[in-house]
């Protein structure tokens, strides 16, 4: 019975494995008013409208979200949500991550920001 004791613990301890995020920050990232490139889909990020992301030092009912206006090759300004896809020039623009992330109430310097995209076409 030694013998299953430590087969036991490992099981235990797999279950409570969690799967890792996937990192965006090596995808097409750039500041705003800077151009970034997507399989030949360039995406000016022009304003942040809205940054209501929980801060991490705080518990939220609600984790907040991120809009920002930019300007998109094809397809003119549009407001863009952080995770959900926007059909572009025949394709499907993802928002995936901004940067920094919230760490205290107060709000982050435009020029500190740095946002990440994804583009899929069908």
């Amino acid at each position: 019975m030694t013998r299953t004791a430590p087969l036991l613990a490992l099981l235990a301890l797999a279950s409570c494995a969690t799967v890792p995020q996937r990192d965006y920050a090596n995808g097409p990232t750039a500041p705003l008013n800077e151009v970034a490139t997507l399989d030949g889909l360039t995406v000016r990020p022009l304003a942040v409208i809205e940054d209501s992301r929980c801060p991490a030092s705080v518990q939220c009912v609600w984790a907040g979200r991120v809009r920002i206006s930019a300007e998109i090759s094809g397809a003119g300004t549009r407001e863009l949500t952080l995770g959900e896809p926007a059909a572009v020039s025949g394709g499907t623009l993802t928002l995936v991550d901004v940067r920094p992330g919230k760490r205290t109430p107060d709000a982050i310097a435009p020029r500190d920001y740095q946002f990440t995209f994804t583009f899929q076409r069908p």
